[in-house]
């Protein structure tokens, strides 16, 4: 790598009134021990939903049986199948680890991208401010949901709708870490295969990946310079089909075929039909209502101001500007608002007016829009650095952004884990007595619901669930009855 290409790290513009070398490592601290709390809680975690469903089958059947659960019957996703046994098999322990290791996963991605652009740009920033953008876009896309639990703490919904769109920001990271034709080579290979689990694995992501993928292949003959364009098009083709191919696995897979004509012939209504256009209008209406008024994601914006005000080119020169940034700013905002409507549209069929309250699916173009607000924040900083006797200043007030957005995270989270332990606890002790009764020769056993952010739970309603079956095979009994008191 050539000496200029290489990132240096030093104090930023505003480093008279704003020490910022050590003020990054302290601001660190914030969104760092926010995630590490959340993790901590992830002991508390106990089955629920579609974890009843799934663990006998790992069970009985292991991954084959997995897999062919989700290709065959359930709805088409290899990849999900595959990716539930990993955790799955492990039990109670596997969905406990689960949200601690998807956070190192999710920051660690970040953190690379953040760090391999800074270093594709030749620029100058303070020693920790990647790690500090990108755990502050991690707390916000992962605690800052509406429902922390469903994004965070359960694995089936973070696998589908959490994940994915980190893992496709994945694919980045080979892309600008190339540098000869080999490298570039293995980053359209790695590209091909991120794009084939995407479309194995989500739909709405899938929808999301094309949109994003699109807009860049278009923006890209807008692009000076003959070489780098060539490659990011050929990168973006090469993703594009990938992601295609794997959703027409999904699509012509039974499982899919089965889920589609179950909810079609049960609602009477199609992806393209005018009912489901215009409701899943409205339920995305709703749905940008909600993240605009959201105060948290101010945190990702603070921190891609920050990040624009302290930014350094080559020589210590203030950085050029991008070319023709508000054409990226209006494509940006076009790209989300179509791919959320879009994914919003391809969950209407089976959840209908329930788009809106299921705030899972949310986060296959949420992440997409914690991030393009992050880089809005880079530019606005970048076009803040002209105030230079007021950059000190503002920088401190994008720290107390920073911060303050992780501190009012705390309480909600804080709640959450206490009534995560308290269901943790009546979790065990109705499986030991459960357990106890079933090895003593009982064929019918009574349960409790114990319910957590408006997780489907067994006799949740008073009533029985889909998921009552599944907690008579995993206790391997017959039958389960609804008891109104925990053992």
């Amino acid at each position: 790598m050539a000496e200029a290409e290489q990132p240096t790290y030093r104090n930023g513009p505003g480093s008279r009134g704003f020490r910022t070398v050590p003020w990054t490592y302290v601001l660190c601290l914030f969104p760092l021990g926010l995630i590490a709390l959340a993790s901590w809680f992830a002991r508390w975690v106990r089955l629920s939903g579609d974890d009843w469903c799934f663990l006998p089958v790992i069970r009985d059947h292991g991954l084959s049986g997995m897999v062919g659960k989700f290709y065959v019957h359930d709805n088409g996703r290899i990849m999900n199948g595959a990716l539930v046994w990993l955790y799955g098999r492990f039990g109670v322990a596997g969905h406990q680890w689960f949200a601690p290791l998807s956070a190192v996963f999710v920051l660690g991605v970040l953190w690379a991208v953040t760090t391999l652009a800074l270093r594709r740009a030749a620029s100058t920033v303070p020693r920790g401010m990647p790690l500090l953008v990108a755990s502050m876009v991690t707390v916000v896309f992962l605690l800052g949901s509406p429902n922390t639990y469903k994004t965070f703490y359960w694995p089936a919904a973070s696998v589908s709708h959490t994940l994915p769109p980190v893992l496709a920001c994945a694919a980045v990271i080979p892309l600008l870490a190339a540098r000869s034709r080999g490298g570039r080579a293995v980053a359209l290979t790695i590209s091909l295969l991120i794009a084939l689990c995407i479309g194995t694995l989500s739909e709405q992501t899938t929808v999301v990946v094309m949109v994003v993928l699109l807009a860049a292949l278009v923006l890209t003959f807008r692009m000076p310079g003959g070489h780098q364009r060539r490659r990011l098009q050929v990168w973006c083709a090469v993703g594009l089909a990938g992601t295609v191919a794997g959703a027409v696995i999904l699509v012509t897979s039974p499982g899919s075929r089965h889920r589609r004509g179950r909810f079609s012939a049960a609602e009477g209504t199609s992806l393209i039909a005018p009912d489901s256009l215009a409701g899943a209008a409205r339920g995305f209406t709703h749905i940008m209502i909600d993240t605009f008024s959201a105060w948290q994601y101010l945190g990702a914006l603070a921190a891609g101001v920050l990040l624009g005000l302290v930014i350094r080119g080559p020589g210590g020169t203030p950085p050029n500007s991008p070319h023709r940034p508000v054409l990226l700013v209006c494509a940006g905002a076009v790209t989300f608002l179509v791919s959320g409507y879009l994914a919003t549209l391809a969950a209407y069929p089976v959840f209908r007016a329930g788009v809106v309250a299921s705030t899972r699916l949310w986060n296959d173009f949420l992440f997409l829009y914690i991030v393009l607000l992050t880089a809005l924040g880079i530019l606005l900083g970048q076009a803040l650095q002209g105030l230079q006797r007021r950059v000190g200043v503002m920088c401190w007030g994008a720290a107390v952004v920073c911060a303050g957005t992780c501190i009012g995270l705390v309480p909600p989270l804080v709640h959450l884990g206490d009534q995560m332990q308290v269901r943790a606890h009546n979790w065990e002790r109705q499986d030991q007595w459960i357990r106890a009764r079933v090895a003593h020769g009982a064929k019918t056993v009574p349960y409790t619901p114990t319910p957590i952010a408006k997780m489907t739970e067994p006799f949740g309603n008073g009533k029985r669930s889909w998921s009552t079956a599944c907690v008579a095979d995993y206790y391997d009994v017959k039958r389960v009855d609804h008891s109104p008191r925990h053992p």
